[in-house]
């Protein structure tokens, strides 16, 4: 990783991300079927969102993030897809107003979180589970400031909370840090959560 081409590559995002207020950022997994459940939620929760004046950015690919994007798209916000070079799963989906390539994952993930004013996770793997621990952490250690963090199934996210309530029975975080985020079951408890805590 050249250090000198993710500043660039920042710098290049910033100016054309600076534009979009009220942003709300959907993270999860690419693998996702146009067939899930999930695919469906997602979409109507971005064109519910998108029709109430926000921006929905996402990853720019597949699955969740395409799902994401189409009700964003058929919304009346704006879609963002923060896109990255891979060697598989990733080509941008095309329900994208406006579309960024990134070749480092680094400069792409502060993009996704700088520009959120809330950050919804699906039920995703590596990448997702890599998303929600650093955006956690630094929220944690008060690095940005806090916004909503939105945990979407209660069954599949369940496991994961249990750990962390053995992290913080053990020391290792507090329990107070368990209330960073919500974790709900319906796409309506989603846009509740940002309506209350994200003003236009």
């Amino acid at each position: 990783m050249n250090i000198v081409d993710v500043g660039i590559e920042m710098i290049e995002a910033q100016q054309r991300l600076a534009i979009y207020q009220n942003n709300i950022t959907v993270f999860g997994s690419a693998r996702v079927k146009c067939t899930d459940p999930l695919f469906q939620d997602a979409y109507q929760l971005a064109k519910e969102l998108s029709d109430a004046g926000y921006n929905i950015l996402t990853g720019g690919g597949p699955g969740i993030m395409k799902a994401a994007n189409k009700g964003a798209y058929e919304g009346k916000s704006k879609s963002i897809g923060l896109n990255i070079q891979l060697p598989h799963e990733q080509s941008a989906n095309p329900y994208l107003d406006e579309c960024l390539t990134f070749e480092h994952f680094f400069s792409r993930k502060v993009m996704l979180v700088k520009h959120a004013r809330s950050c919804v996770y699906f039920p995703g793997g590596y990448g997702t589970a890599d998303e929600l621990m650093e955006v956690l952490t630094l929220v944690q250690t008060q690095k940005m400031r806090p916004i909503p963090l939105i945990l979407y199934g209660l069954e599949f996210w369940e496991p994961l909370l249990a750990w962390f309530e053995e992290l913080a029975g053990g020391g290792y975080i507090s329990y107070q840090d368990l209330t960073l985020m919500s974790i709900v079951d319906s796409t309506d408890e989603i846009i509740q959560i940002i309506k209350e805590s994200v003003c236009h």
